[in-house]
């Protein structure tokens, strides 16, 4: 019966598998600034850095990279914020005169999208003009992942140093991401959706006749820019509210498969591009295979509990066996849960059905590939998130075999230990801290109208807004009301901190390791592609995540699938 589905499910992710590695290979070559295929595109970062003073060629150690990535994305929050708090007062393109912005949601808006997180807190085509959506959205899409693509640049520049501190120019990598990585693929993506029928216009509401005959005024807009770079750049934000569900975004299975390869897309270059870099193929091989492991198994579980819906169907009389609530018919059960695993895996968040409407194993999956963080992952930083498992893997591994534990040639101490350790601590703690801080305030005061679904399932909502913002994810169960000062402030902070220290820490840690005398392999070095390794690797992921969150995943999600 499914097996069209399954079909179009496996061929999404060959497609993606086969122009990940040539596009792994050309991000390789702009990290290590070699001859490639796009230096076409010279001229124009030229005039860019002349524009803005920059040298590109300054060699500059991790702490410098970090004040630029930081100095360079505090002026991109602020003119986010300002045009959004001012939105009513610029009269190009708003057409139909959308207004200002209430602080909050513009504060918490203006982060999201600058940290690459992308959580709406609002409807786009009824809160944000045409200027808004191309000159802030779409903009900050693009440079939030050219971000991201650049400081995984600048870790493996500091993973490849023999003994410098210096890791590159991150204003040079930022650039390069977007004009040679981002925008061309942006481009061609565009073109597809605009032929395909996604919306590219500028004619404001149009009135239309349903096919009930009656009549009814429609947003369009200049949807398929705004798409192609919300997948490529794992950024996720929906140009209309409900997102890539909506045929003006997503019109037809053409489309979802070119978009669902478009989520996976980079992340997955990124770890081939790790292997060419660090002239390490095969390791990046077994990376890539631990990661695929558990986006598979992911899949799986996810569909197949689509596919069986829930047990309460016959019960009630229904003869419908899959749980198609809040799926498209023309995607179907399996495509849907291709989708939630592909935009959780990573850090997209977009949306081609409404998870809050999924099984609750369906939804504890996608909750699950957010605690871990780093299956592909977001752009740049999910390869960033999975060092950090690496890093504890080689840790744990070494002093099982006792060895002093080193890593691609340069030994690791104390110091990068900590690092490590603190960075994979913070991501539980903003989540379940800010879980358990919403569930006090809401016993508090239960006429607080958050929640639309008490019991497991509200804790739930509550747990993935926190669980979406801390891993710049964005996606949501919807069933909860969060256009809230408490919630547009608190998971503004939280998207704030895991986004920056997350990538502060490894880098510190590709700094440290970047100055340290090379050790070249001998008979006492841990081998890392082995299968042995990669053992031990996937277990410490599902390790950790198993200790951080199954008594919060017993609150939510598994208590509730008991209940039914």
């Amino acid at each position: 019966m499914y097996q069209s589905e399954i079909i179009g499910a496996v061929l999404i992710f060959l497609l993606a598998i086969i122009f990940a590695i040539p596009l792994g290979r050309l991000i390789s070559k702009i990290f290590k600034g070699e001859k490639n295929w796009m230096g076409f595109m010279a001229p124009l970062e030229k005039f860019i850095f002349k524009l803005g003073g920059v040298d590109p060629t300054k060699e500059m150690d991790w702490k410098q990279n970090m004040k630029a990535m930081l100095g360079l994305n505090l002026v991109f929050f602020i003119v986010a914020f300002l045009i959004l708090l001012f939105q009513g007062l610029i009269k190009f393109w708003n057409p139909v005169g959308i207004g200002n912005w209430e602080p909050t949601l513009a504060f918490n808006t203006a982060i999201s999208f600058m940290t690459n997180t992308n959580l709406q807190h609002y409807s786009g085509e009824t809160g944000a003009s045409y200027f808004t959506q191309l000159a802030v959205f779409a903009w900050l899409q693009f440079v939030s992942a050219g971000t991201g693509i650049a400081a995984c640049g600048l870790l493996f520049r500091g993973l490849a140093n023999k003994s410098s501190k210096a890791l590159g120019n991150f204003y040079d990598l930022w650039l390069k991401s977007c004009t040679r990585i981002l925008l061309p693929i942006a481009m061609i993506l565009s073109l597809i959706l605009s032929i395909n029928g996604t919306t590219s216009n500028f004619e404001g509401l149009q009135k239309v006749t349903t096919l009930e005959g009656d009549t009814q005024m429609v947003a369009g807009g200049p949807t398929a820019p705004m798409v192609s770079i919300k997948q490529l750049g794992t950024n996720g934000g929906g140009y209309f509210g409900p997102n890539s569900t909506h045929p003006f975004e997503n019109p037809n299975y053409l489309t979802n498969m070119a978009e669902n390869i478009a989520i996976i897309l980079i992340p997955m270059a990124l770890v081939f591009a790790f292997g060419f870099f660090m002239r390490r193929r095969k390791l990046s091989y077994y990376l890539f295979g631990v990661m695929s492991l558990l986006f598979i198994a992911f899949v799986y579980i996810s569909s197949s509990q689509e596919v069986a819906g829930d047990p309460n169907f016959e019960a009630m009389g229904l003869h419908q066996a899959a749980n198609m609530e809040g799926k498209e018919m023309r995607f179907g059960p399996i495509a849907s849960s291709l989708w939630g695993v592909s935009t959780t895996a990573t850090s997209n968040g977009s949306v081609n059905s409404m998870h809050d409407s999924h099984t609750p194993i369906s939804g504890g999956v996608f909750l699950l590939d957010m605690f871990i963080n780093a299956v592909y992952g977001g752009v740049g930083v999910g390869f960033i998130n999975f060092f950090v498992f690496l890093v504890i893997a080689v840790f744990i591994a070494g002093q099982m075999i006792g060895r002093t534990p080193d890593f691609l040639g340069k030994k690791l101490e104390a110091r990068e230990i900590k690092i490590a350790a603190i960075v994979v601590i913070l991501h539980p703690l903003l989540i379940l801290a800010g879980t358990a801080l919403s569930s006090y305030l809401l016993t508090e005061d239960p006429r607080l109208p958050w929640l639309n679904n008490p019991g497991f399932h509200g804790f739930s909502e509550m747990m993935y807004e926190f669980t979406s913002a801390s891993a710049n994810n964005g996606s949501g169960f919807e069933g909860l009301g969060d256009n809230t000062p408490f919630w547009n402030i608190a998971t503004g902070l939280v998207m704030l901190f895991a986004r920056f220290l997350p990538i502060i820490g490894p880098l510190a840690i590709a700094g440290s390791l970047s100055s340290k005398k090379f050790v070249p392999e001998s008979a006492g070095t841990l081998k890392m592609d082995t299968p042995a390794f990669a053992a031990v690797l996937l277990a410490v992921i599902l390790i950790i995540s198993a200790l951080a969150f199954f008594p919060a995943l017993a609150l939510g999600p598994l208590a509730e699938y008991f209940t039914i």
